[in-house]
């Protein structure tokens, strides 16, 4: 699976599968769309991903770049994804450690392109793993 682009005058489009419209392929947009492809490689169902799903936490309203859900309706999966050569650093963590106080996941995704985290939830207690878990549902 690849990406599905277009050029529009200037702009390069990119057809993002979970919105079902073309969006600007911006740096951070490349990122996304590419961890897209991954999840549904893993066997994440297109159907229960969202892609900048409004998060509000302490009175302001933020945007979860990726949550993927079980088939339950529960968060299983949250990703921040952030712009190639873009640092990933404390405050990357702690706007993921935001949107997870209310979504809950167990699966947490931090990727620039060049460098991803992964950490799961196991036993209470978090830990870094090499790759993302597959879909279970």
């Amino acid at each position: 699976m690849s990406l599905r682009t277009r050029v529009e005058g200037e702009r390069t489009l990119v057809l993002d599968p979970v919105r079902r419209k073309w969006v600007a392929l911006t740096p951070e947009e490349g990122v996304r769309q590419h961890l897209l492809i991954e999840l549904q490689a893993l066997g994440y169902p297109i159907g229960l991903l969202a892609v900048e799903r409004a998060v509000t936490y302490g009175g302001k309203t933020w945007r979860a770049d990726v949550v993927a859900y079980g088939r339950d309706q529960r968060p299983a999966l949250l990703a921040e994804c952030k712009a190639p050569g873009v640092a990933i650093d404390q405050t990357t963590f702690d706007q993921l450690a935001r949107y997870n106080a209310v979504l809950h996941a167990e699966t947490l995704v931090v990727d620039n392109g060049a460098v991803r985290y992964c950490c799961v939830l196991e036993g209470g207690a978090w830990r870094f793993t090499d790759a993302i878990p597959p879909f279970s549902g």
